[in-house]
């Protein structure tokens, strides 16, 4: 007997949004989508012309209401993250939510409550936890391969400028955020252990017209830390580097070395007459992780099939947030931040 597709509201149609919104449409097996919301008219008329049969709101408060929605995508700005999943839980609906997960740790708490008491799955946007390249080399760390864990680098740089409404750090958290949740998560998950203290510096070298109305504004961090169990880990992220986007982790063990990631896209390069050598370099994420964007929708609607949790929860996305919240205190108060 075949069961009846899950049912997905989409809230938010941005790039991201619009990712998953495509695989659950028309990629992953027992999904539909059927409804999205977002304030912007034209993004969202856009997003239902190539959807096809969605029904479209303007508030994503129409789109909770919906009964014909049994579970929601949240791809909405940060600030909104936590009313809406407390929102979706108290309808009963599974959420999908894109990092970061909330604004700091207690958004979050509040997010966690909500959804164990409604019993539903709340799964957190770490695509790169299912990343074919991520996940060959957290297999061969935890085979001992190259024995301890002693320190991991992980770098997000983007050719893209910050938009606008990133300035406002209260409203954004800052590249920290926007740039470095899946770092941060990426650093986590393969040292095994929770951050113990972090120091971090940053500034705004791109982005001139934000020194004025913004001056806390960065558009380049680096972020050192200390993890409970011993081990370290080194964070940079950057907005506006225009030379490629550059996502790439190095996990250094007490007898050996794991690599991913590079600035290559492809294998294919060209020799020219004047005797250089040109390879192109990878331009966007939403290329370089399609298949990890895909295999967490996949897991997505496993785990409510399967009535279980998620295996990248709340817990994880709580724990990047109170790593963002501390890097930007340590940025502001120039000194060493703990977190509990």
């Amino acid at each position: 007997m075949q069961l009846p597709p899950i049912r997905i509201g989409i809230v938010g149609s941005g790039r991201a949004g619009m990712i998953h919104a495509r695989n659950f449409s028309r990629l992953v097996a027992g999904a539909r989508v059927v409804a999205i919301s977002d304030p912007i008219a034209e993004a969202r008329h856009a997003a239902i012309q190539e959807l096809g049969e969605v029904a479209g709101y303007g508030e994503y408060q129409a789109l909770l209401e919906d009964r014909n929605v049994d579970a929601i995508l949240i791809a909405a700005p940060t600030a909104l993250h936590r009313e809406i999943a407390v929102s979706a839980a108290r309808e009963g609906k599974h959420i999908f939510c894109e990092k970061p997960m909330a604004m700091n740790p207690e958004e979050c708490d509040a997010m966690i409550e909500a959804t164990n008491k409604a019993g539903v799955v709340l799964q957190i946007g770490f695509m790169r936890r299912f990343d074919a390249g991520f996940r060959a080399a957290y297999e061969r760390v935890q085979a001992g391969e190259i024995g301890e864990v002693v320190l991991v680098k992980s770098c997000t740089h983007g050719p893209t400028y910050p938009k606008p409404w990133m300035f406002d750090l209260a409203q954004s958290n800052g590249p920290l955020a926007e740039v470095c949740s899946h770092d941060i998560d990426t650093v986590r998950w393969f040292t095994g252990s929770e951050f113990a203290e972090v120091y971090a510096i940053a500034g705004n070298y791109r982005t001139p017209e934000a020194r004025e109305s913004h001056p806390d504004f960065y558009d380049q961090v680096l972020l050192s830390a200390r993890f409970a169990n011993g081990s370290q880990g080194c964070i940079t992220g950057a907005q506006g580097v225009q030379y490629a986007y550059d996502s790439r982790v190095e996990i250094i063990g007490t007898h050996g070395l794991i690599s991913i990631g590079g600035l290559n896209a492809g294998t294919t390069f060209i020799c020219t007459r004047d005797k250089e050598l040109r390879r192109p370099a990878v331009v966007s994420w939403t290329g370089l992780y399609r298949d990890a964007y895909l295999a967490e929708d996949v897991e997505f609607i496993a785990a409510i099939r399967e009535g279980r949790q998620a295996c990248v929860t709340g817990r994880d996305g709580r724990a990047a947030v109170a790593v963002v919240n501390a890097g930007n205190r340590s940025i502001i108060e120039r000194k060493i931040v703990p977190l509990n």
